[in-house]
């Protein structure tokens, strides 16, 4: 009974990890992608080229 919990608690902690990192990483696009102040726009001028967003 022990491994299954141990399994159970494995699992579920992968998976919200798993979420928690896809959700940072589509906000950090979604961000970079559609920034239009000039600030993060000098930061994210060479990302978002590499990511196919247009930004002229």
């Amino acid at each position: 009974m022990t491994t299954q919990t141990a399994n159970f608690a494995a699992t579920r902690s992968n998976t919200l990890a798993f979420i928690l990192a896809l959700t940072v990483g589509v906000a950090l696009l979604t961000v970079s992608g559609m920034a239009q102040a000039t600030v993060l726009h000098d930061a994210a001028h060479d990302q978002r080229h590499a990511m196919a967003f247009p930004c002229h």
